[in-house]
């Protein structure tokens, strides 16, 4: 009986809204776009709600399309200003994946190609994505805010009938979106074209409709809008003086566009609608910092128009039913949020297995999905850095709820071309610089087998071939099969007078065969042969070069978490390796001896981050058993954190022990004036030393170093300048000190 009263309430609730909406006039809310400057929109809402408006139909461009689908949706303005200043809009200006997130191989990948550049080589030409940023990370801010809707039919089903505008990047002809999944038409409506890759929908690849129709008008009159309410939050045209760069170029470009665009649409207004301009020429599209001052300003702009907005005014209880209607609209995608899922469809437009997808988006038949939850399985496959983006949406019936799944491969691929870069010195002694690239074949065998080729030059050269092929569909078997040619060189030793040390070079030659384990996406098992032919060299007539061969097997243990390689603030980063060779030394004193070395290393990194303060701890050892004090086998310390106070391998020798603990201050927000990058002021102490014979290993002997240091992340890898120091011992007869500096990789 109580159920049966409360549908009758509800019924007489919305025919008498229906009669109402008959006997006064159609309001169309038009917002157009600007940046983070739309939040002057949400001011304009309050205004209109204070005063009893209501909107039978919302239109938006841009930012215009988020607020206006917000509303749409039946939020309150209390409630789309939470989401609009809380969330960090700042991540939707990054597409690139977390290195924690990254699988094992591939976070050893981007470590050693470390420019950040998205770029292909694959049908005898370059490749690059359509724009600087894929829009991942946009549209999983996007779904958060709007929590995990369903697709709708026709906008119209919504708590106010909504529409979104976008361009026909083809054919430059506006788009009106009008079904669909509301989030995708939300960021279609608000690609900028270039910087973001455009969106396609029915075949259409859409970009921001700022460029044709910035302020919608005659879509919210097509609506049946008798009465239009336009808010215009353009930005105006810079004067000669503020156009000094390409940018301020490309800006005026733009402005032009959505500023005829928007006056072209004023000539539409009659006379009984209402323009609203806020004050806002002097507040950016990009710094939300301003969200504040934007809500304010259009706040003002609407009570300047209070007298013809107080003529659209109905009773307050006109307006409560009015609410109540809406609440009872919003439910319809309310509900299903709280329904099972009773199936997941995959629209996979990728060579990537659909059981791996499977597998990492881990969503359960018959559990109920939060928004939180979708991002987390949207992002854990869109980590497996094999798509442009990947996307979920949500057909809702009676039964439940059924997710169809959206991956789409990089438009860029499938073949790949990488880049890394270093440069490390310290003001007095050897520049080291080394520039790498690879070029990467993906996807060249059912199971995806990938073939990279890998050149070095530099202060160290390499040349290196190896096929990397998964022995299943999950890929968590695989075998490798690597070729390379390799220099490595150690630097003059000059710090010590009396013992100095010429530059030593190791060329070789090396063959690796090894079978491996993905135990898990972090971590890895690897055994098998390697073979090597070289020659070792001292660059002085004093020492003759040293010829050997040799064959054996290896294992290798992984494990990496670490969120960065450079500034960690949480994870470990695990090896241990182990090297069973029979080496032979050829043409020297000792020739056809065979001499059996066990090479056994262990590097621990691991960070825990306490607010802007982390701690990182750092470890390694390693020894070479052999039944020969000789062996070709080295471990080197000095640089930045391995002995902070000497340069760059300073001190070679086959037994290694070495730890250091660091502190590091995030700053980058604490400078006047910061936009957020990270800035690190950091200080370590260290302690280590190399051993030539096993005997001679003693903790008496260990070197204690330190640094004080500032770095950042650049686009070109970790830039650091510090100092370091590190006590004398044994035949460095005086304290050093080393002033450093490092771009690109420094590990």
């Amino acid at each position: 009986m109580v159920k049966l009263v409360r549908h009758y309430l509800i019924f007489v609730c919305l025919v008498s809204l229906s009669f109402s909406a008959v006997s006064r006039s159609k309001v169309g809310l038009v917002l157009s776009g600007g940046g983070a400057k739309g939040a002057a929109h949400i001011g304009v809402l309050k205004v209109l709600e204070a005063n009893n408006v209501p909107i039978d139909y919302i239109v938006g461009t841009s930012i215009g399309s988020y607020i206006g689908g917000w509303y749409a949706l039946g939020y309150s303005p209390d409630q789309i200003q939470e989401i609009m200043f809380n969330t960090n809009w700042d991540k939707g200006y990054s597409d690139f994946i977390p290195r924690e997130e990254l699988l094992y191989e591939d976070k050893q990948l981007r470590d050693k190609y470390n420019i950040t550049l998205r770029l292909g080589y694959s049908e005898g030409k370059l490749k690059m994505p359509s724009g600087l940023l894929l829009g991942q990370s946009a549209l999983q801010l996007l779904k958060l805010s709007t929590d995990a809707v369903g697709v709708f039919e026709s906008f119209d089903d919504l708590a106010i009938p909504y529409r979104a505008v976008a361009t026909d990047i083809s054919s430059s002809k506006a788009v009106v979106l009008s079904s669909g999944s509301i989030t995708q038409a939300m960021k279609a409506s608000s690609t900028v074209p270039g910087a973001l890759e455009p969106i396609e929908i029915d075949g259409k690849l859409l970009v921001d409709g700022g460029i044709v129709n910035n302020m919608p008008v005659d879509v919210a009159r097509a609506m049946g809008a008798d009465i239009i309410i336009a808010v215009d939050i353009g930005s105006p045209l810079l004067d000669k003086k503020q156009i000094n760069s390409t940018v301020d170029v490309l800006s005026q470009l733009s402005n032009i566009l959505t500023i005829t665009t928007t006056n072209n649409q004023k000539l539409l207004l009659e006379e009984q609608d209402i323009l609203i301009r806020p004050d806002i020429a002097d507040l950016s599209t990009t710094d939300f910092s301003i969200l504040d001052i934007a809500l304010e300003k259009g706040e003002q702009a609407a009570l300047d128009n209070q007298y013809q907005i107080a003529q659209l005014a109905v009773t307050d209880k006109e307006f409560e039913q009015y609410l109540f209607a809406k609440k009872q609209k919003s439910r319809a995608w309310i509900q299903p949020l709280f329904q099972p899922v009773i199936a997941i469809e995959y629209d996979n437009k990728s060579k990537v297995d659909q059981s791996i997808i499977s597998k990492h988006f881990a969503v359960e038949i018959g559990e109920v999905v939060t928004k939180e939850q979708l991002e987390e399985a949207i992002q854990r496959v869109y980590a497996l850095d094999r798509f442009d983006y990947v996307n979920a949406e949500f057909k809702d019936s009676m039964q439940g709820r059924t997710v169809v799944l959206t991956t789409k491969e990089k438009s860029w691929g499938p073949n790949y071309l990488h880049f890394g870069f270093d440069w490390q010195g310290d003001f007095s002694n050897t520049s080291m610089i080394s520039f790498d690239i690879a070029y990467l074949l993906t996807d060249l065998t059912d199971n995806g087998g990938s073939w990279k080729n890998e050149l070095s030059i530099g202060w160290e050269s390499q040349i290196a071939t190896e096929f990397y092929q998964p022995l299943n569909e999950q890929q968590s078997l695989f075998s490798r099969s690597r070729v390379q040619y390799k220099e490595e060189k150690f630097a003059e030793n000059e710090f010590n007078t009396n013992q100095q040390r010429p530059e030593l070079r190791n060329r070789f030659l090396e063959l690796r065969l090894g079978l491996g384990y993905h135990y898990n996406d972090y971590g890895i098992a690897e055994f098998g042969f390697v073979g090597e032919l070289g020659e070792v060299r001292f660059e002085s007539s004093t020492y003759e070069p040293l010829e050997y061969d040799s064959l054996g097997a290896y294992m290798s243990l992984g494990y990496d978490t670490l969120n960065s390689i450079n500034f960690p603030t949480k994870g470990n980063k695990i090896l241990f390796e182990v090297y069973a060779r029979q080496d032979d030394y050829l043409h020297s004193e000792f020739d056809n001896q065979d001499d059996l070395s066990i090479e056994v290393t262990l590097d621990w990194r691991g960070a825990l981050g306490l607010g802007h303060h982390t701690f990182v701890g750092i470890s390694s050892f390693s020894t070479v058993l052999s039944d020969n004090d000789f062996s070709i086998r080295y471990s080197e310390l000095g640089g930045f954190l391995n002995l902070s106070g000497y340069q760059k391998d300073a001190l070679i020798g086959a037994h290694k022990a070495f730890a250091a603990l660091v502190y590091q201050y995030d700053l980058g927000r604490e400078i006047p004036g910061g936009t957020g990058l990270p800035l690190y002021l950091g200080t370590s102490i260290e302690a280590g030393n190399v051993w030539q014979l096993k005997e001679s290993m003693s903790l008496d002997e260990m070197v204690t170093s330190g640094s004080v240091y500032l770095g950042t992340d650049t686009s070109f890898g970790p830039a650091v300048i510090g100092v370091g120091y590190a006590t004398s011992f044994g035949y460095y007869e005086e304290d050093e000190v080393t002033v450093f500096f490092s771009l690109g990789k420094n590990w």
